[in-house]
C-alpha cells in the first residue's frame, strides 16, 4: 500500500466526519452503509438483516411503538440485471414482547452504477429506494430515499461515503423536504478474512435547514465483516448512539448469500 496515498486521504476522511458530525438515522430494519459494486449479472443475493435494540425508546411517542428491546428482521433480495443496473426488494417485520411478529412495510430499490470496466478512479453508484410503513413503525407512510455511493479500496483501507436524502411522499413531514441522513464506513483488511472498522449513521435534518443537535441523529457501529467466500457476506456491529433523539443501544447482524440465478 501506498503510505503517502493513504496519508493524503486522512484529512478527507476527516473533512468527511467534522460535516456530519457537526433527523433521522438510517431506520433499525436496514442498517448498512452500502458499497459501490453491484450484484453480478444474472445473479441473485438474498439477505436477512437481524436488528436488536438493547435500549431505545420505551413509551409511544407520536403513535409510534416503542423501540426497546425490538428484533427487526429484514429479508433482502437483489437481482443483478446488467453490469450498471440492479433492483432489490425488502420485506420489513419487528417483534416485541406483547406485541408479536408484525410485518412493517416493503420497499424496492433499483441502483444504477457506472460499471467496472469504465476503470474510473473510485467506486460510484446511486440508488432509489421507495416504499410503505405501516403508520405504527413510522410517522410517514410512503419515503423516497435517494443515495448517492461513492467508495475506494487503498491497499488494506476501504473508505464509503453515502451523502443519503430521504423525503416523506405521504405522512406528517411531507412538506418538510429533503432530510439529509449521511452514512459513513471506513475499515481495514487485518486478514483475508477479516475485516474490521467503523460505521457511522447520521440524520441531521432538512437539507437546507439542520435540526438542533439535541433532534438530530449519530449512531457509531464499531463493526467486523467476515470474508467467508466470495458468495457469501457478513456483518455484525454493535451500535450507540450518540444524541438523546438517537436509540442507544444496538446489536446488528447482516447475512447474505449469492445464488446464481
Amino acid at each position: 500500500m501506498d503510505t503517502r496515498l493513504l496519508l493524503r486521504s486522512l484529512p478527507i476522511c476527516a473533512l468527511l466526519l467534522a460535516a456530519v458530525l457537526p433527523a433521522r438515522a438510517q431506520d433499525n430494519y436496514e442498517i448498512q452503509v452500502y458499497n459501490y459494486e453491484l450484484v453480478e449479472t444474472h445473479h441473485t443475493m438474498v439477505e436477512l438483516h437481524s436488528n436488536f435494540t438493547i435500549d431505545g425508546s420505551k413509551t409511544v411517542v407520536d403513535g409510534l411503538y416503542p423501540t426497546n428491546h425490538a428484533e427487526h428482521e429484514t429479508i433482502e433480495i437483489t437481482h443483478g440485471f446488467t453490469d450498471w443496473l440492479e433492483v432489490g426488494f425488502y420485506i420489513f417485520t419487528s417483534e416485541r414482547s406483547g406485541q408479536g411478529i408484525q410485518w412493517v412495510g416493503d420497499h424496492i430499490r433499483p441502483r444504477i452504477a457506472v460499471p467496472k470496466r469504465w476503470k474510473w478512479p473510485v467506486g460510484l453508484s446511486l440508488s432509489n429506494e421507495v416504499g410503505y410503513q405501516r403508520r405504527q413503525f413510522s410517522t410517514d407512510t410512503w419515503t423516497w430515499e435517494m443515495r448517492p455511493i461513492i467508495d475506494k479500496q487503498l491497499g488494506r483501507w476501504y473508505l464509503s461515503f453515502n451523502p443519503t436524502f430521504d423525503k416523506s411522499l405521504h405522512g406528517q413531514t411531507v412538506g418538510q423536504g429533503f432530510v439529509f441522513s449521511p452514512n459513513f464506513k471506513f475499515s481495514y483488511d487485518f486478514t483475508k478474512k477479516i475485516t474490521g472498522g467503523l460505521e457511522y449513521y447520521g440524520s441531521v435534518g432538512p437539507a437546507t435547514d439542520f435540526l438542533p443537535t439535541r433532534l438530530q441523529q449519530h449512531q457509531i457501529f464499531p463493526a467486523i465483516d467476515l470474508n467467508l467466500s466470495p458468495n457469501w457476506e457478513v456483518n455484525f456491529g454493535l451500535g450507540v448512539g450518540v444524541t438523546r433523539s438517537t436509540d442507544h443501544l444496538i446489536a446488528k447482524m447482516i447475512l447474505g448469500y449469492r445464488f446464481d440465478f
